[in-house]
């Protein structure tokens, strides 16, 4: 009967863990996206803040059936802003495309300022 008893102990704190963290997980996805808002102003954020620390449950719940679609767009876009940085970085890093490099590899011995030579090591560069 004691070895029950202990275990129901332990899964109920289980329970009551795992819906701890999902409450945490949710106020900081609300606080993240209210300080995320471009179309509020400062004081309409600090209410929401007010609302959400003083009555917690009923101000999650206020915000996520007021601004839920809003939260997922402010994240997509927010998202796919930090893969357009993301990718524009590694194409500066890189040197841009292999085909910008051998147009201007090309250019340089039309010109004459490389060799044929020096050409193919940085074609092949560039395709590597």
């Amino acid at each position: 009967m004691i070895l029950a008893t202990s275990f129901l102990t332990f899964l109920w704190s289980l329970i009551v863990i795992f819906f701890m963290v999902v409450y945490f997980i949710i106020l900081f996805t609300v606080i993240v996206d209210v300080f995320r808002r471009h179309d509020a102003s400062g004081g309409k954020k600090a209410l929401w803040l007010i609302f959400i620390f003083f009555f917690p449950f009923l101000g999650l719940i206020v915000y996520l059936i007021a601004n839920g679609d809003g939260i997922a767009q402010r994240h997509s876009a927010s998202q796919q802003q930090a893969q357009q940085d993301f990718d524009s970085y590694v194409r500066n890093v890189s040197g841009g495309d292999s085909a910008q490099q051998i147009a201007k590899a090309k250019e340089l011995l039309d010109s004459g300022a490389i060799t044929q030579a020096e050409f193919d090591q940085l074609k092949a560069k560039a395709l590597a």
